[in-house]
């Protein structure tokens, strides 16, 4: 599956399908969304990145990607 999605598409998902559910933000649908979050990690602000960093590490689980980003390791222990 392609890492984008329709307006219609993401329109229909669930809250709890985003990283930031609470601004509908970095969808983790499948394994190619997983690995589009932790690309664009670097652009969540500040202060959400330890929940999105946890979102990601649980979806990436879910999906079997292998998340090697020391970023995102650090972020998701705080």
């Amino acid at each position: 599956m392609s890492d984008t999605i329709s307006y219609e598409e993401r329109k229909d998902l669930p809250d709890s399908a985003f990283g930031l559910p609470e601004r509908r933000e970095y969808p983790l649908i499948d394994a190619a969304h997983v690995r589009a979050a932790e690309a664009y990690f670097r652009y969540c602000p500040e202060d959400l990145r330890p929940r999105l960093a946890k979102a990601i590490l649980a979806k990436a689980h879910e999906f079997g990607v292998n998340v090697e980003s020391p970023t995102i390791l650090s972020y998701a222990t705080e």
